[in-house]
């Protein structure tokens, strides 16, 4: 198996200084994506994710944690524009309550 080489990239975002900002997603089956991002030349990338399907099963994805069977953390920039920005506060108390 290839190392994944987005690890150390995702990484050095994770430990930066750079603002974060917290988005919601909804898709059509009742699921929620939540993310923290960081903003690098114009566009937010994904540093920490959480996917929260209809039956309510939560899967956390950050560069400890890039990938399972049930998904992965997002290799794309976000499209802000589809998403609700939320608080630091709500997206932590969800990423906890997923641990």
């Amino acid at each position: 198996m290839l190392p994944d080489l987005r690890q150390p990239l995702i990484r050095d975002l994770s430990e930066s200084a750079l603002p974060r900002r917290h988005w919601r997603g909804d898709d059509d089956e009742g699921g929620v994506w939540l993310f923290e991002s960081v903003e690098g030349e114009g566009e937010h990338w994904a540093i920490r994710q959480v996917e929260i399907g209809a039956g309510r099963d939560v899967h956390r994805y950050w560069w400890r944690h890039l990938q399972d069977e049930h998904g992965f953390l997002t290799d794309q920039a976000l499209e802000i524009w589809e998403l609700t920005e939320i608080g630091a506060a709500a997206f932590e108390a969800v990423w906890e309550a997923g641990a």
